[in-house]
């Protein structure tokens, strides 16, 4: 009994995707996958007048720069004084623009902990640029923890990369 359901099975296999396959008609599939030019466009026509802003570094807009943070910290390290003065700079160019100060964290600590001291990193930007002159009004933060990883591995090249903020234009 066992030997002729061994072989039963199989046979009834190959019956069944044979007649479930089926033959399908190639003309009607090609047809209707055929697109009809009615000559208009897809969609609203765009102004090519407008500025993109496109990306510097990180997830930061074009002409400005993020910063960067030790592991545990929320203090602008001496070294990235610059960078931030850099940012202010731009934003005095650029008075009509608002930014996003986006706080971030590596991978490493609890998601409660990474939110907190994400927003910490990012008021520590802003209250940076309050002093360099900028208007409060222009700014806004916010925290991403380690939501917004810009590097996925576990070493401390890639945990760097993610302790930062982002400066972001809004419009």
């Amino acid at each position: 009994m066992i030997a002729n359901v061994k072989t039963l099975l199989p046979a009834l296999l190959c019956v069944s995707i044979l007649s479930l396959s089926g033959c399908g008609s190639k003309s009607k599939t090609d047809e209707a996958m055929k697109t009809v030019d009615t000559g208009e466009a897809m969609g609203a026509t765009e102004s090519l007048d407008s500025t993109p802003r496109g990306i510097s570094e990180g997830r930061t807009s074009e002409g400005m720069l993020p910063v960067y943070f030790n592991y545990d910290s929320s203090d602008i390290k001496s070294d990235q004084v610059p960078r931030i003065e850099v940012n202010a700079a731009f934003m005095k160019s650029n008075p009509d623009l608002s930014i996003r100060i986006e706080g971030n964290c590596d991978a490493r600590g609890t998601n409660e902990y990474n939110m907190a001291l994400g927003e910490r990193r990012a008021l520590a930007g802003k209250k940076y640029l309050l002093n360099l002159g900028i208007d409060e009004a222009k700014l806004s933060t916010v925290s991403y923890g380690e939501e917004r990883m810009l590097l996925h591995g576990h070493d401390e090249l890639s945990w760097a990369q993610n302790r930062r903020d982002d400066f972001v234009v809004v419009e």
